[in-house]
């Protein structure tokens, strides 16, 4: 019999990278398809010399047609199609956020397209990677978000290419799969950390390790009372993964920590785990940040028996170990 094969879109990205390992090793081959935007062919390297793993750059803004790559003819796509896609790709950058606005705003509308087109010519069950944001921030005395509340906020804000965009990314989801008939599933994914995610992006968690390693303090966005709630990658993996292979109409659900922390003690478990002598300082959130709620979690437990596993102490040590072993690399 031959092997499965997934198309995963923003494969070199953060999340990208390890959903492409996982499917490796649970024995698919693997289309991973990116433009380098956001992510890094470092996070790929390893897998670049496995002969199921085949790497396109390409941008998904751009209509395309895998059965016009040579480099594919091994996997047999024009006979045998693809049955599974994971679709990740879209610029994850907070504090220059205005440069990728543009490609956000194609990634969630033209590109999502674009890859939904190719599903619905193989027939091929689609997991979409939505965000928090859809749901909108917290209001009044509104913290916990299931998958049947929703949202508001501005679309008209410059971070509206994101937050809208995801939102129509859902719908648009959610059109093909009832005029088209394919099997397209939602995961709405909260604040995730671990190795592999850039520095310099404006991304708290490598900041804070970076910051600490260089000796300098540490900068939260926001004041002393600022929380957060975060969900280990390989947790998020996991999750996507079985999501894939749940029952269709399985949808949407949320991935991510319901139990929330404050940020200074994060900050200050990466300090010692670091043996930095930094302090913790305080600066103004980038403009028009949404403050996300926590997610409700518990369709995602009876529909997919998930739950995060990965110990808040245990994720943040991989993460502190990875940046110090390849800072030089990540800094360039």
């Amino acid at each position: 019999m031959e092997k499965r094969t997934a198309v995963v879109t923003g494969g070199a990205g953060f999340i990208g990278s390890f959903v492409c390992e996982k499917l490796l090793k649970d024995g698919l081959r693997v289309i991973c398809i990116d433009n380098f935007s956001t992510g890094h062919v470092r996070n790929i390297d390893a897998m670049l010399r496995n002969p199921d793993f085949q790497f396109l750059k390409l941008d998904i803004n751009t209509p395309f047609d895998l059965e016009s790559f040579s480099e594919l003819e091994p996997f047999k796509v024009k006979f045998l199609g693809v049955q599974e896609v994971y679709h990740l790709a879209v610029p994850t950058v907070v504090n220059k956020f205005s440069e990728y606005r543009m490609q956000t705003l194609l990634a969630n509308s033209v590109g999502t397209r674009n890859v939904l087109d190719m599903a619905t010519k193989y027939k091929a069950k689609v997991v979409f990677g939505s965000a928090a944001v859809v749901y909108g921030g917290r209001r009044g005395d509104k913290e916990i978000f299931a998958e049947g509340d929703v949202g508001a906020f501005d679309h008209l804000n410059p971070r509206g290419c994101y937050n809208e965009g995801k939102r129509f990314a859902e719908t648009m989801c959610a059109t093909y799969a009832d005029v088209n008939g394919i099997d397209v599933k939602i995961a709405r994914i909260f604040r995730t950390y671990g190795p592999r995610m850039p520095l310099h992006h404006g991304h708290q968690i490598p900041d804070f390790i970076l910051h600490a390693l260089d000796g300098k303090d540490i900068v939260i966005n926001g004041d002393e009372k600022a929380m957060t709630a975060l969900v280990y990658v390989s947790d998020v993996v996991d999750g996507l993964v079985r999501l894939m292979h749940a029952e269709k109409g399985t949808t949407p659900v949320n991935l991510g920590s319901d139990v929330e922390i404050p940020m200074q003690a994060i900050a200050e478990q990466v300090i010692a785990m670091t043996g930095s002598a930094v302090h913790v300082t305080f600066a103004e959130p980038p403009p028009y940040l949404l403050a996300l709620g926590l997610p409700s979690l518990t369709k995602v437990r009876e529909s997919l028996g998930w739950m995060p596993l990965v110990r808040l102490e245990d994720g943040l040590k991989k993460t502190v170990e990875y940046i110090r072993a390849n800072k030089a690399l990540l800094t360039q």
